[in-house]
């Protein structure tokens, strides 16, 4: 696989067109499909679309020969692709009248309803007509969950200069496409650069700037706006597979990409990654995540889950079809993985999300730097709310409970209260606000805190509406308003508060 050649892209407008006339488009698949064929290759199984598809419309002979990669009559093809020129430039190839991709094309949604493609090696989209159960070294995979997730959690903000590292199939290039003035791809592979080079062509993307090369080489001392990267993570027993093996000890090739992204960032720009990392015997995983954290950044950092050591490697076993091959070698590369970790001290793997953002107070040595565990399920997608964190935490940087008291705050959206009790009991035993967008946190909260934040609109700062309540509960002002900053400041902080501008505020004498 990894010696083929790639087809060109010298008539790749004229293939979008004749894909988006057949209605080859992420939603064009669904009706066609029907929710349950379509559901079913997400776990590659094929059979419900091969039973969907068998008719010979243009988009059955799309769907078979690119997405099911299986041969289809050269008249069918003809009359759904401009042939001559597929065969031509390599994406068909036709022998004994029957047709058969060379590439996978898969159509992806963009997220204002564009249609692209993703265009990467045969039977290797993930969750795709094959899985992916490769052990070709140089293999280069479609979209995967990973690939959308990073890509749903990036900040979309029109930025000058984009940075994709390791792009494989050039999906997050592509995104950047649509908010970056100039996009760089870069990528240990070369075969890589050529794909993400057909994945922007045939989803009518402006070209990139490519360049093959490890993590920042190839881009030398050059700063970006944007850098995003879902890096080869892997944390294994040596490099096999070059699309996910980080080829480093342990985690060292994330927390190298962390450490070196500071360098690489504009003022305000962000760095998005995905990345693996250990829970070492004797050691914090919060602590190790922190020290990663490069100079002059702030950093959110999102734990979203942790497996142990044995689940990791049966995990990632599977996934190169090892399970399938001799025992005896299925056996041997699972001890040597488990020699690995148990040589660095490492119990368990945690996944999740590395967000770094040069700023000023970091440079005055004033970081921000959150790491959490959140396991829970998230409202995609994410880039807004990847904003909205950073913007509280320059707020409360520069607030002290003085400053908080004298601030005003609206309820944030979609903030709901759940009282929660034994049924009848004139009272709650406790109260939870609960987000139902972004983050989707909940949070406990005493009667005070509760009362506080659901008569917030922005009209009065917080310590008089303090003193309200005081009244009210027939609680001392004064201790109430020494207690109460540090559960503002976590509200704020966990997004259901907002800072409102005092200039923009309307002030009033009662709370009615």
């Amino acid at each position: 696989m990894s010696e083929t050649s790639l087809p060109a892209p010298d008539h790749t407008a004229t293939l979008r067109e004749a894909l988006l006339a057949a209605d080859f488009t992420a939603d064009g698949l669904l009706d066609r499909l029907g929710a349950a064929a379509y559901a079913a290759l997400a776990r590659s199984e094929t059979v419900p679309a091969l039973r969907a598809t068998r008719g010979a419309s243009p988009l059955d002979t799309l769907v078979r020969l690119f997405l099911l990669q299986r041969p289809v009559p050269q008249e069918q093809a003809r009359a759904a692709l401009p042939l001559e020129e597929c065969v031509q430039d390599g994406w068909v190839r036709v022998q004994d009248g029957r047709a058969r991709a060379t590439v996978d094309v898969r159509p992806y949604g963009g997220p204002d309803g564009e249609d692209w493609f993703i265009v990467s090696d045969l039977g290797c989209a993930v969750g795709g007509a094959g899985g992916i159960g490769s052990r070709e070294e140089g293999v280069v995979l479609g979209v995967g969950g990973a690939s959308t997730t990073l890509a749903s959690i990036t900040v979309r903000t029109p930025v000058a200069s984009a940075l994709d590292l390791g792009t494989g199939s050039g999906i997050q290039a592509l995104h950047a496409a649509q908010h970056a003035t100039r996009v760089t791809a870069t990528d240990l592979n070369p075969r890589a650069l050529e794909f993400t080079r057909l994945t922007l062509a045939l989803s009518g993307a402006a070209p990139a700037d490519l360049r093959v090369g490890s993590l920042f080489e190839p881009v030398g001392t050059e700063t970006f706006d944007l850098i995003v990267s879902n890096p080869p993570f892997v944390i294994s027993p040596g490099a096999r597979l070059t699309y996910r093996d980080g080829g480093m000890a342990g985690d060292e090739l994330c927390r190298t990409l962390v450490r070196q992204a500071g360098d690489h960032l504009n003022e305000g720009g962000y760095a998005q990654f995905l990345a693996n990392w250990e829970h070492v015997e004797g050691e914090e995983w919060q602590d190790r995540l922190r020290a990663w954290v490069p100079a002059g950044c702030d950093a959110w950092i999102v734990q979203r889950e942790v497996q142990d050591v044995t689940q990791y490697a049966e995990l990632w076993l599977r996934d190169s079809g090892d399970h399938r091959s001799d025992p005896a070698a299925y056996t041997e590369r699972y001890e040597a993985w488990l020699d690995e970790f148990e040589a660095r001290g490492t119990t368990s793997v945690g996944f999740g999300w590395i967000t770094l953002r040069r700023s000023a107070a970091a440079a005055e040595g004033r970081p921000s730097i959150v790491v959490e565990e959140w396991p829970h399920a998230v409202q995609q997608p994410l880039g807004r709310a990847v904003e909205e964190h950073f913007a509280r935490q320059d707020y409360l940087r520069d607030q002290d409970d003085a400053a908080l008291l004298a601030g005003h705050f609206t309820l944030a959206a979609e903030v709901v209260q759940e009282q929660v009790g034994l049924p009848g009991a004139e009272d709650p035993e406790h109260v939870v606000l609960r987000q139902h967008r972004g983050m989707m946190r909940a949070t406990k909260v005493d009667a005070v805190a509760a009362g506080f934040a659901g008569v917030c609109d922005g009209s009065l700062p917080a310590g008089r509406i303090l003193d309200a309540i005081a009244q009210l509960m027939s609680e001392d002002p004064v201790l109430l308003r020494d207690r109460t900053p540090q559960a503002i400041r976590l509200l704020v902080e966990e997004g259901f508060l907002e800072p409102v501008p005092v200039a923009g505020a309307v002030r009033e004498e009662g709370l009615g």
